[in-house]
């Protein structure tokens, strides 16, 4: 008599609790619950083999239960049972440093000069010829000292260096507007400043402005250039930050 199983349904090896196919040599991957509709069962020695089979796996893992509850209980002597595990030590939860508190003015030891930095302003990482003293998302100010011994007043100063501040912050220049030219006290001097709009090759354009204090302003005897440059429209920083910064510069130690 041939050994092999016809083809059929019959209890899973694997899963005692549903059935598999099988092809009439070898397990397909398909199973099933075994109130599934399909061709019946296979009945007679093949029937009584699968079930041999799930009879034989439920054996062994009840004989595997009874050895380790006989083993855990004699290792108890007697006492409770006390499962054989390491205690659970909980880790000590990563700390977190606080960051430090940003500054509400910005203090320019070399230039004689202290800023307000207004929200979203941070101080600057980097020194540069051109001193780069505060940052935002899409803004940038700068500030430059100009030898005082040229005789050149405030608006003169300004107006040399707008065209050269434009320059350097975006580039090329298409053109530019003319949006703000005057005299402004601050820094407890007079000061000077002129403010263009400018169309750059990409993107928006911008706004730059050139603000020179006079050397009487209580700090160095060198005339200071403070550069302003805003990207236009939504990425840009608003301009009112440029007049709270213009408005609010003081010479060191005021």
């Amino acid at each position: 008599m041939s050994r092999t199983l016809p083809p059929g349904w019959y209890p899973d090896p694997d899963a005692p609790l549903l059935e598999r196919r099988w092809d009439g040599t070898a397990w397909t991957d398909h199973r099933r619950a075994p109130d599934a509709p399909g061709p019946p069962r296979a009945a007679g020695r093949a029937a009584g083999r699968a079930r041999a089979v799930a009879l034989t796996a439920c054996g062994t893992a009840l004989v595997a239960a009874l050895v380790s509850g006989a083993f855990a209980l004699a290792r108890g002597d007697g006492d409770d049972v006390v499962p054989d595990t390491a205690p659970t030590v909980a880790s000590p939860k990563p700390t977190t440093a606080s960051p430090a508190p940003v500054p509400s003015r910005l203090v320019d030891e070399l230039d004689g000069i202290s800023l307000p930095l207004p929200d979203g302003w941070v101080p600057s990482k980097y020194v540069t010829r051109d001193h780069v003293v505060m940052t935002t998302d899409g803004g940038r100010v700068f500030t430059r000292a100009l030898p005082a011994d040229s005789g050149r007043a405030p608006a003169a100063l300004a107006q040399q260096d707008i065209p050269q501040a434009a320059d350097a912050s975006y580039g090329h220049i298409r053109s530019h507007r003319l949006v703000r030219s005057e005299r402004v006290a601050v820094a407890g001097g007079t000061g000077y400043l002129v403010r263009w709009r400018v169309n750059t090759a990409r993107g928006p354009g911008a706004y730059v402005q050139s603000l020179a204090l006079a050397p009487d302003r209580g700090g160095p005897s060198d005339a200071v250039v403070v550069r302003f440059a805003f990207d236009a429209g939504p990425d840009g920083p608003p301009l009112a930050d440029m007049d709270r910064i213009t408005g609010g510069i003081r010479p060191v130690g005021r």
